[in-house]
């Protein structure tokens, strides 16, 4: 399925903050107006479309910033404050408006005032059966959820805004616990909207298999388990992966994705980095080289430099090679991260010989031998953050189970060069005039 560009229908903002609607003419789309008076079948599933590629945008960013502060990479290209801010040198602050901060925000924002556009366009319209406005509607609370789960991520203790229904009467800040809160109140909404719920529109290829009611109901809960998880609420994930598609034995590969094409109108895998290249190059932090255990099949994801590089004192031998193309599918969320939970949730709850089990299926799958030494709840969490590290290197993870964790910070990361710091949250956008 190709997607939609959809700029002009969902007017996608530079901030969410100066949000404004106005009643704009589209060629090769409806208008505003149009749409939030009795839109048609068609104009829903054109926001659809339009809401799933737009997931995609702004996913470099957010992935480039995180990973350099965890350490897991560097971004070598033009701009010093790939390797200046966002590595701490000398002291250096996060710019509260600048590119690795606002990219990230303003995009994932503009996706929920997508789905926002379109939650409005259902209370207006007789095009589609009450069955089928459930199936719209839990679309859009789901793919709100999992925005606003990035969002905080990021910001963590500063708080995010949840209310941006109003664009001219925006929500205030909220607290970490209460976007939480939000959040996975809007992934149960979703859920309980599939009940009954009919599916009128198409989602792209990359969710085959999770794209009816059922399936994509086995999506939601499983980013409702990693949210439950990240909030501290084990007992929660542990029975939200009950209802997903976690899979113990399962092909580890299983779950929804973006993807991309070369198709006009569709962008390709931000991410990727052509090998060998001088410039704008993701380049391997060697401690994950030193760290790493024998055989373990992971290490594919690290591509050896004919010529080791160098910029800003920092260096490395490897380069990315994460994706093999171009138009490289990006999981959402996959068997291996619910396996992963699961593992994480049970050492957390004391059910030491499930999360044994589960770590070992993640190593033997990767070619390493089972687990060594007295499983302990916290050994095995040692090794769960271990298995995490690796299996989602460059995947916009680390820095936060760093964090929840509490290892995001100098005894358990290295420091490339005297007087870098680490950054643990990023701040509210310039923007936003708190």
């Amino acid at each position: 399925m190709k997607y939609i560009n959809l700029s002009i229908l969902v007017l996608l903002l530079l901030a969410i903050n100066a949000c404004t609607i106005d009643d704009q003419a589209d060629p090769n789309g409806p208008s505003i107006n149009s749409v939030l008076n009795n839109a048609s079948r068609a104009e829903l599933n054109l926001l659809v479309s339009g809401t799933e590629a737009a997931m995609r945008e702004g996913w470099d960013g957010y992935v480039t910033a995180v990973g350099s502060i965890a350490r897991e990479m560097y971004l070598f290209d033009a701009d010093p404050r790939n390797t200046e801010d966002l590595l701490g040198k000398e002291g250096t602050p996060l710019d509260a408006n600048t590119f690795y901060l606002t990219g990230p925000y303003n995009t994932r924002y503009r996706v929920v005032k997508n789905c926002n556009l379109l939650l409005q366009a259902l209370d207006n319209t007789s095009s589609v059966s009450e069955a089928e406005k459930d199936g719209y509607r839990a679309f859009a609370n789901t793919i709100k959820g999992l925005m606003l789960f990035q969002v905080l991520n990021m910001l963590n203790d500063n708080g995010i805004r949840v209310d941006v229904a109003d664009p001219k009467n925006l929500g205030p800040f909220v607290t970490k616990a209460e976007a939480f809160t939000a959040i996975r109140n809007l992934l149960d909404e979703g859920y309980s909207q599939l009940n009954g719920a009919g599916f009128a529109f198409t989602l792209s290829t990359g969710f085959a298999g999770f794209d009816t009611p059922t399936t994509f109901g086995e999506f939601n809960r499983a980013l409702a388990a990693k949210v439950a998880l990240y909030a501290g609420d084990n007992a929660a994930a542990l029975t939200h992966l009950n209802n997903s598609f976690f899979d113990i034995n399962g092909d580890l590969k299983t779950g929804p994705k973006h993807v991309f094409s070369t198709a006009s109108g569709d962008i390709l895998n931000p991410v990727y980095k052509a090998p060998g290249q001088s410039g704008d190059q993701i380049i391997v932090h060697n401690y994950y080289l030193a760290d790493a255990e024998a055989g373990d099949d992971r290490l594919a994801k690290f591509g050896l430099r004919v010529n080791p590089t160098s910029q800003d004192g920092l260096n490395g031998t490897h380069e990315t090679r994460l994706y093999a193309t171009n138009v490289s599918p990006i999981d959402i969320i996959r068997n291996e991260e619910l396996i992963l939970i699961y593992a994480e949730a049970s050492a957390r709850t004391d059910k030491v010989n499930d999360a044994l089990t589960a770590i070992n299926r993640i190593r033997i799958e990767h070619g390493l031998n089972p687990f060594q030494g007295t499983p302990t709840a916290d050994a095995l969490l040692d090794d769960v953050l271990f298995q995490r590290r690796y299996s989602f290197w460059s995947e916009g993870q680390y820095m936060f189970d760093l964090r929840r964790f509490g290892r995001l910070n100098a005894t358990f990361l290295p420091i490339d060069r005297p007087g870098d710091i680490i950054h643990t949250q990023f701040p509210i956008p310039l923007t936003e005039g708190q």
